[in-house]
């Protein structure tokens, strides 16, 4: 429920307002606009005694928030959310490229390639510390030994840092030492996880899960913002369709869709999209086009000898090849790079 307060409304009036909410069990939200306050308030609606609302001093009129994510969506927020990362704005005008190894293997490749990517102008250097895979055999990261690597990237280059966290245990070790924690695909639907990483308030970059409509990711991240936590960066990383061509299916129409419907800021993962290093560079560009607000490209200075996707992963001379393709594209629709 969105209750619209009169612009004659006092700031004692306002606030007897949110308390009666408090009182009936909502969460509120308010937004100070210009001429208007408006309270968000979330929570079970049958608690809701919208007439007792409604002749409070000061209340204009009462409005029903129809999607089912109520802190997500545009009906509460019409300005989008810009993410800042220190100095990096994500959801501004500036295309932020997120660049790094899928693994963090060896500190001296991973410092090699976070060197190369920054000089090719990459703001923010990811790395996997925790890689669980389908097989249980396979490469599973260097964890805890990882992230003082990335910590040691950051200090060398002077780049945030962002990787994944999967496991509720390791949410607070994690934060400890990176600047955003992302939700990979595979735990887009850990409410457990979700609600812990919304009590870190570090910035979350929440991937699209492997077969999730664009509602049930935008849920997800309203579990994050109902943690306290508005610090969400949406990642459209493909969808599993029947088509084999490519290791997931890309949704581009997912870009102008969450703009729609979300004031979030979303970013696009060609590399995990695709599965296949020829093909990021035009998919990136692509993405880019149709408005997204950063790209998160895998970038490995030997990807055939990478312990973990090396095929989906970009030179560092491709990527600084890709990175002056993009600026004409992003200046195209009036952005930067």
């Amino acid at each position: 429920m969105i209750i619209v307060m009169k612009a004659s409304a006092t700031k004692e009036e306002i606030d007897k307002v949110e308390h009666k909410l408090c009182e009936l069990g909502f969460s509120t939200h308010p937004i100070f606009g210009e001429v208007k306050t408006v309270i968000g308030a979330i929570g079970d609606k049958r608690l809701l005694n919208t007439h007792s609302i409604s002749t409070m001093p000061g209340v204009e009129s009462l409005v029903p928030i129809m999607k089912p994510y109520k802190l997500a969506g545009r009906e509460l927020r019409h300005v989008p959310t810009i993410v800042e990362v220190g100095d990096i704005k994500i959801g501004g005008d500036e295309v932020v490229v997120i660049a790094g190894p899928c693994a963090i293997e060896n500190e001296e490749i991973f410092i090699e390639t976070a060197l190369k990517v920054k000089e090719a102008g990459a703001k923010i250097l990811r790395g996997g510390a925790f890689k669980p895979r389908t097989s249980p055999y396979a490469f599973q990261g260097l964890e805890e030994d990882g992230l003082k690597i990335m910590a040691a990237g950051r200090e060398a280059t002077g780049m945030k840092i962002v990787t994944e966290v999967v496991d509720t245990r390791d949410v607070e070790l994690v934060a400890s030492y990176v600047d955003i924690i992302q939700i990979g695909a595979r735990n887009m639907q850990n409410f457990r996880l979700l609600h812990e990483v919304g009590m870190t308030k570090k910035p979350v970059l929440l991937k699209r899960g492997l077969s999730a409509t664009i509602e049930e990711w935008l849920m997800a991240s309203e579990y994050i913002m109902a943690a306290g936590n508005p610090n969400i960066i949406l990642c459209e990383r493909g969808i599993r369709t029947y088509e084999t061509a490519t290791r997931n299916t890309i949704d581009l129409s997912a870009i102008p869709v969450v703009k729609e419907s979300s004031h979030l800021p979303i970013i696009v993962d060609p590399s995990h999209a695709t599965g296949t290093w020829k093909y990021v560079p035009a998919l990136s560009k692509g993405a880019v086009a149709t408005g997204a607000d950063g790209l998160i490209i895998e970038v490995h200075s030997d990807p055939a000898a990478a312990l973990c996707d090396g095929p989906q992963s970009l030179r560092p001379s491709k990527f600084a090849q890709l990175m002056k393709e993009l600026e004409p594209v992003a200046r195209a629709v009036g952005r930067s790079l």
